[in-house]
């Protein structure tokens, strides 16, 4: 009785050890397909990543589309695509030319201490004033502030020339003219907050419009790439007095001798 019972016994435990391995033999199946499968789907959404990301890169941005985009040229210009800028009523033959870049600090410093001198002597007839913008520092630096604020001063053209004047004021003042190496000209946002501080500019839904829809974005990559063709500029602030390089003022005392020099006088 006790023998056959052990036997029997015997034969269930083998039984339930069977069952049990192949339960466990299944469940680790159903394992390794779930951790194929979701090896599968990884490689996939990396594939798809990295295509996305590849074809992402492969898409022209925002300014170099905008260097192959129809110009839609500021009013108060002339010449091809609008790049020459040419303020003054004056009568005068005389032209003081004027080539900048929106986020060079050297240029910041001339319009802090001769700027107003400058835009006078234009305003009593000695001279016009003629302007070409680069953007060379967004490579230099990289960044998008030089380009951008190029197309906002393209934006304050279109409303007036006294307009761009007081706005490139503005943006090259000690309040608002940013570190070279930092990129707050890139910010349309801070670009108006600028222009609200000059009075044709302030809440003008119009020029505010124009700053956000870059509507002279690809007006500002014609100038900058008149800048990089101009002859004998090779740095920021280059000044020309009657197409003549001159040696960049930095006191009000140091461009009167300029003007006189060049044979500009009252």
């Amino acid at each position: 009785m006790s023998k056959r019972n052990s036997s029997a016994a015997k034969s269930a435990a083998r039984e339930r050890l069977r069952l049990e391995r192949e339960r466990q033999a299944k469940r680790a199946k159903v394992r390794r397909q779930a951790i194929v499968a979701s090896s599968i789907v990884a490689v996939l959404a990396i594939a798809g990543g990295i295509g996305y990301a590849v074809v992402q890169n492969d898409k022209p941005g925002k300014w170099e589309e905008a260097a192959k985009a129809t110009v839609v040229a500021p009013a108060n210009t002339s010449g091809k695509n609008g790049t020459t800028v040419l303020i003054g009523d004056s009568t005068s033959k005389n032209v003081v030319h004027l080539y900048e870049d929106p986020r060079c600090p050297a240029c910041a410093a001339f319009e802090q201490t001769v700027g107003e001198t400058v835009d006078k002597g234009m305003e009593d007839g000695d001279y016009k004033l003629s302007f070409t913008m680069g953007t060379f520092l967004d490579g230099n630096l990289t960044g998008e502030g030089s380009k951008n604020a190029l197309s906002a001063l393209g934006a304050a053209l279109n409303v007036s020339p006294e307009a761009f004047l007081d706005y490139k004021t503005a943006l090259y003042s000690t309040k608002y003219h940013p570190q070279e190496t930092t990129d707050e000209f890139a910010k349309d946002s801070y670009l108006i907050k600028v222009a609200n501080t000059v009075d044709a500019l302030k809440n003008n839904t119009k020029f505010q419009d124009a700053v956000k829809k870059g509507t002279y974005d690809a007006w500002a990559m014609r100038m900058s790439k008149s800048f990089d063709e101009a002859d004998g500029v090779k740095s920021t602030p280059t000044i020309k007095i009657n197409d003549k390089v001159i040696t960049n003022p930095s006191t009000v005392a140091q461009w009167q001798t300029a003007l006189k020099d060049a044979g500009v006088t009252k």
